[in-house]
């Protein structure tokens, strides 16, 4: 590889170290929240309806008397956009407040277009949770930061719509969770698998239970967090079989971590490879195998020749 290829893999891929902008993706995991419940709140219940859109995290269409509207995190220009179909619009401005200041800037905008909603405030999946309207600690916004985020999202949700598209069984759409603050998609087996344990910080077992109700094979990727201070695509299946962690992943640089229960591929070691692109589609594929195999799944109902369209 020419030194301008790399240099082109290294601009579509950017550094995003933690400890640089962890402040900042703290406070910015909370807006999501927000944004995420205001959804909850007002669409009927589908897995995991978070999804990478246009040059931000949006929400689909939601319903309400005053008209139906959507809300999209625009990390080009730094805004929160609220539309409703009669084309009335507000622009919220990102940038360095507290997330109690956020919180009431989003309802009040919302109040003014005669959207009145109520959500439960206590972020979920943290284990120090403080209600969005008395959080005055997070209230960082660096902008480069956002947007090099938002550009690893758009490239990842690209490799991740390729591997999909490998597969007709049950797929999850790739979409983000606001929760945990992670981009995925994930594959079912087609059959029902044990009851899961539960026990995710602040979020009832009944939603992590549907989540897993059936067998899976799931990948995503996430910036880091304070238990692991580095950003990375992961991969795990459940129910895990007990060979599941000696399983070979590729590429080589990827490593089954004992403490998550997942494979880690790290995304700076992805970002500087020869073909970033290739090596984690290698990554996505071969745990994907490992799952699927050790799991039984009838892959031949399940899967498809990725090539066998492009003739059309």
């Amino acid at each position: 590889m020419n030194a301008s290829t790399t240099q082109g893999a290294q601009n579509r891929w950017p550094e995003l170290p933690y400890e640089a902008w962890s402040d900042t993706l703290a406070t910015l995991h909370l807006w999501l929240q927000i944004v995420g419940k205001i959804l909850v709140a007002q669409c009927a219940w589908t897995n995991h309806s978070w999804h990478v859109t246009g040059r931000g995290l949006g929400t689909r269409l939601m319903p309400h008397r005053a008209g139906a509207f959507q809300m999209e995190f625009d990390f080009v220009n730094h805004a929160l956009e609220i539309r409703v179909i009669d084309g009335r619009a507000i622009a919220l401005p990102l940038y360095p407040h507290t997330t109690a200041a956020f919180y009431s800037n989003v309802m009040l905008a919302l109040g003014q277009l005669g959207i009145d909603i109520e959500i439960r405030t206590l972020p979920n999946e943290l284990t120090k949770p403080i209600p969005f309207e008395l959080d005055e600690v997070h209230r960082s916004y660096d902008r480069d930061a956002v947007n090099r985020y938002w550009r690893v999202l758009a490239q990842t949700a690209v490799v991740f719509e390729q591997f999909r598209a490998r597969f007709v069984g049950k797929s999850s759409p790739v979409h983000f969770f606001w929760g945990g603050a992670d981009l995925a998609v994930t594959r079912f087996s087609g059959r029902v698998a044990p009851s899961h344990p539960g026990g995710i910080p602040n979020l009832p077992d009944w939603v992590t239970r549907e989540a897993y109700s059936h067998e899976v094979s799931s990948a995503g990727f996430w910036a880091g967090n304070e238990q692991y201070p580095h950003a990375a695509f992961y991969s795990y299946a459940y129910p895990e079989h007990e060979a599941f962690p000696e399983a070979r992943v590729r590429p080589s640089k990827a490593r089954y971590d004992m403490t998550l229960r997942e494979f880690i591929f790290p995304y700076e070691l992805m970002r500087t490879a020869a073909s970033p692109e290739a090596e984690l589609l290698d990554f996505l594929q071969s745990s994907y195998d490992a799952a699927s195999k050790l799991g039984h799944w009838d892959r031949s109902a399940l899967e498809r020749d990725h090539l066998s369209f492009r003739n059309l």
